[in-house]
């Protein structure tokens, strides 16, 4: 009978040439249970999970593994491994079992006894990420990244997650940010100019501007504010091509396709292939529309795609990339005076920086939902992740201001959050006028939930766009409050090209006391949901055609 050691060895040959049948084979036909390691313990269950693509019955088992060879050794460096293996994979279980029972004590527990060794240990900060990333808690997130950022065992995607999360806490300053944005800059991997080709310096009798996303899905909120370019540029001045970067592609895809004069998948390519797909393009412009967000391609950006680089929409905040030429926003969002906090060359649009291409259908009038309730509903459709302590606080003390009020919040796929909300509510004393909805399947169903809102309220730091839109549309009045850099003041743009600046508050209590105001003023709060029904159409936010125009001037005026 060989050793546990002979064992070992054997089964991480096995593992390496991805023979993983023949792993669990040798490791459960050659051992029971408590003669394992910790180190076969790891080698088991991933080989049952790559074996079996991730269903729940091996991912289950695989657990199992990785439990017991976490509590055999506790502390030893294998031990760690399992642990961070055992979080990951019970996170993968949550995701992929929407009625599995979990509420990551058990998790908790074990991190807490073993802290000092996973403290340096970058699988386990990033497994942990994932569970405070569904337990709503940007604050410990951001810690764990914080540990992978600080022991320089990071890679592009870890240095976008740590700088994407602090959008979410008011802990940064915008020349944090700035300063953030150039480490990542010094970070990237810089392609050989010998296996480059060269970037084209002569324009061709269109100008070329290629967009580069991996969200061109079905149901991504970006596709709303770039279906507005696409629908309304001169075919005889631009020639417009998309760049994909994403496998997976829809009917929506499909349809944008439609739109542009070319498009591209570069999902497969390495960044030297997909660099040189892109120059021999020749684009005289190239639009980001990811930035440290989705399944970014920042590292294309810093060895240079084309003559002019531009970050717009999918991350509103500095990249830091000296390559990275211009950021479109709007007087709104950077102030006169704080351009050095940005690498990038601010082009200020006059009015917004995006526009809405609205939906396809008609809209109807809604009296506020208060004159048949006789009480008032304030809601929020944002992300979960954007609805922090600071912000709960906030709603809470509305709630308690307001008689009978009622607060509809739209549920996401991530229960934990959900649960973790209602618990900061209770400790609020306010949860029983807290109501969670499903997102509907259709969108049209999903809008006409704003019929059930009298007041939207904003996030903050990290405001709503797509959702403010939404409500607007709808003819929903929104209360945001004022921020300290473009991420934090969408709302402030929104609200302000819309004429509603008295729906901007200054602070916390401010934005309380705006909710108070109206609510006492009745005829007033009526009067501003008539004109914003009346007016949002005519607004820049939905003036697809002037917004365009606007748009590629600028991108005429860079190219000229």
């Amino acid at each position: 009978m060989e050793s546990i050691q002979q064992l070992e060895i054997k089964a991480t040959e096995l593992f390496k040439s991805r023979q993983y049948s023949k792993v669990v084979f040798e490791i459960t036909s050659s051992t029971i249970e408590e003669e394992r390691s910790a180190f076969l313990c790891n080698l088991l269950g991933l080989s049952k999970n790559v074996n079996n693509n991730k269903n729940k019955e091996t991912l289950n088992s695989a657990i199992k593994d990785f439990k017991f060879g976490y509590l055999k050794e506790k502390n030893t460096i294998h031990a760690i491994d399992a642990l961070a293996n055992f979080i990951t994979h019970s996170v993968f279980l949550i995701d992929l079992d929407k009625d599995y029972e979990f509420d990551f004590t058990e998790i908790l527990e074990f991190y807490k006894t073993s802290e000092k060794y996973c403290i340096n240990h970058k699988p386990v900060n990033l497994a942990m990420a994932m569970v405070y990333r569904r337990l709503n808690d940007a604050k410990k997130l951001i810690f764990h990244f914080s540990r992978v950022i600080e022991t320089k065992k990071f890679n592009v995607i870890d240095l976008c997650n740590y700088g994407y999360w602090q959008c979410f806490d008011k802990e940064w300053s915008q020349s944090d940010f700035y300063n953030y944005g150039r480490f990542v800059d010094e970070n990237l991997d810089i392609i050989p100019q010998n296996q480059l080709i060269e970037i084209s310096q002569t324009s061709g009798s269109k100008i070329r501007l290629g967009f580069l996303s991996s969200d061109i899905i079905q149901g991504h909120s970006i596709t709303y504010f770039l279906k507005t370019i696409l629908s309304n540029y001169d075919k005889d001045k631009f020639e417009i091509i998309l760049l994909l970067s994403n496998p997976k592609e829809d009917q929506l895809t499909e349809n944008f396709k439609h739109l542009v004069d070319k498009t591209i998948n570069i999902s497969k390519l390495n960044n030297t292939d997909a660099v040189n797909q892109a120059r021999k393009l020749k684009l005289d412009i190239i639009i980001d529309l990811m930035g440290y967000t989705s399944t970014q391609r920042l590292e294309l950006f810093k060895n240079r795609m084309a003559k002019n680089q531009i970050i717009w929409m999918g991350y509103c905040n500095t990249t830091g990339l000296k390559n990275m030429d211009f950021i479109i926003s709007d007087p709104n969002l950077i102030h006169s005076g704080e351009e050095k906090y940005y690498s990038e060359k601010v082009i200020y649009l006059p009015k917004i920086w995006n526009s809405h291409c609205g939906y396809d259908f008609e809209r109807e009038e809604n009296p506020p939902p208060f004159i048949k309730n006789k009480y008032f509903t304030f809601g929020s459709f944002n992300n979960f992740d954007k609805i922090n302590p600071s912000v709960v606080s906030t709603w809470s003390k509305i709630l308690k201001k307001i008689n009978n009020s009622q607060l509809v919040l739209k549920t996401s796929s991530k229960r934990l959050a959900t649960k973790r909300l209602k618990e900061l509510f209770q400790k609020e004393g306010v949860l029983e006028s807290v109501k969670f909805i499903d997102r509907a399947e259709k969108l049209k169903d999903h809008l006409d939930n704003y019929n059930l809102i009298d007041i939207a309220l904003d996030t903050f730091p990290y405001n709503g766009v797509t959702t403010s839109f939404e409500a607007i549309w709808m003819g929903v009045p929104v209360i945001t409050m004022t921020g300290y850099n473009f991420n934090s003041r969408c709302g402030e743009s929104i609200n302000k090209n819309l004429n509603m600046e008295r729906l901007i508050a200054k602070d916390e209590d401010d934005y309380v006391q705006k909710v108070v105001n109206l609510i006492n003023n009745t005829d007033d709060y009526i009067s501003i949901r008539n004109s914003i029904f009346l007016d949002a159409i005519k607004s820049p936010l939905f003036d697809t055609k002037d917004y365009s125009k606007s748009f590629f001037e600028v991108l005429e005026g860079i190219v000229k």
